[in-house]
């Protein structure tokens, strides 16, 4: 890599506040809000508004939608083109 031209790659915390969630990881990131981590240190803060903890897919709080009507609706509207 030439030295220079890339952002800095530094530790970041980012944080999700609506299911009390955060995690240390490293990015190219940056913020001027800093938090104490559970290692004594300080980081940069990153809000997010969702995350693995807070998306209803990953939490398994997502409605079912009725795949089962649209695949039969699908069938039925292209099966007549096809014969």
């Amino acid at each position: 890599m030439k030295p220079g031209i890339h952002p800095g790659y530094h530790p970041v915390v980012y944080r999700d506040r609506s299911a009390d969630f955060a995690f240390l990881t490293r990015s190219t990131a940056t913020s001027d809000k800093t938090i104490d981590w559970e290692d004594g240190n300080t980081y940069p803060v990153i809000d997010v508004q969702i995350s693995a903890a807070s998306h209803p897919f990953w939490t398994g709080r997502q409605r079912v939608l009725d795949t089962a009507g649209r695949v039969e609706k699908f069938r039925a509207k292209y099966a007549r083109k096809a014969k």
